[in-house]
């Protein structure tokens, strides 16, 4: 089934969006993260997206995000600040169904294929942010290394799940990009689309390319969709 899966980031305790991951380039839209994320799943979405940024940004995730999170019932998957196996393991103890891991995954594959041991193939998500062909890390701002081949060692550690993010068009609602997902798709790896979502047709276009699901943010936030008519349109 594809997952319509909004996006939460939480810095500072508030619910926000950044504009290509710049910490610089903040919109704030709420106070209280573990209330949004339960109204969307009122709303219909299977499950919600939470990062921690300054966890991503300090590589220390924030337990208590979690633990409340978890104690609330709310269904989520959640990243930032995970770098070890027992990072991992930690994050799905505190009630993440899912551990979204990115920096450490794609630069050291023995990490890697204990992170997978830790949390189980079906509740690892690694994220692969994609800029000119390449996967980057470092907060996008290394060479990074050739998609092709960051996916293929994926695939060859028992990875299943992949979260596709094209930095280009992270937070600007212009589009996805279409010839990146379906490139990431023939890997044979279920793939979660995020980056450049505005508008209901740009959902149907990446359900389309066979993906897995999306990761919306900013365009819910911003009105251009509810999270009821989202889902309605990739049911």
């Amino acid at each position: 089934m594809f997952e319509l899966i909004p996006a939460i980031d939480v810095l500072d305790g508030n619910v926000v969006r950044l504009q290509r991951g710049d910490y610089e380039a903040v919109t704030v839209y709420g106070t209280d993260p573990v209330g949004t994320a339960r109204s969307f799943l009122d709303s219909g979405a299977p499950i919600v997206h939470v990062v921690d940024l300054e966890g991503a940004r300090s590589g220390s995730a924030d337990a208590r995000l979690r633990q409340a999170l978890g104690a609330a019932g709310v269904r989520f998957q959640t990243g930032g600040g995970l770098r070890t196996a027992a990072d991992v393991a930690a994050a799905i103890a505190d009630g993440a169904e899912r551990a979204v891991v990115g920096t450490t995954a794609l630069w050291d594959s023995d990490e890697l294929a204990r992170m997978v041991d830790a949390a189980g193939p079906a509740a690892l998500v690694v994220a692969v942010d994609v800029a000119g062909g390449r996967a980057r890390g470092a907060g996008w701002l290394d060479e990074g290394r050739p998609l092709d081949e960051v996916l293929d060692e994926l695939v060859g550690v028992g990875v299943e799940r992949i979260l596709v993010t094209s930095i280009q068009r992270d937070g600007m609602m212009q589009g996805p990009d279409l010839e990146l997902l379906e490139s990431s798709v023939g890997s044979g790896l279920a793939v979660i689309a995020s980056g450049g979502v505005g508008d209901l047709h740009d959902l149907g276009e990446i359900a389309a390319a066979g993906a897995a699901g999306v990761i919306v943010g900013r365009a819910i936030y911003e009105r251009r969709f509810t999270v009821s008519e989202a889902v309605a349109a990739v049911s």
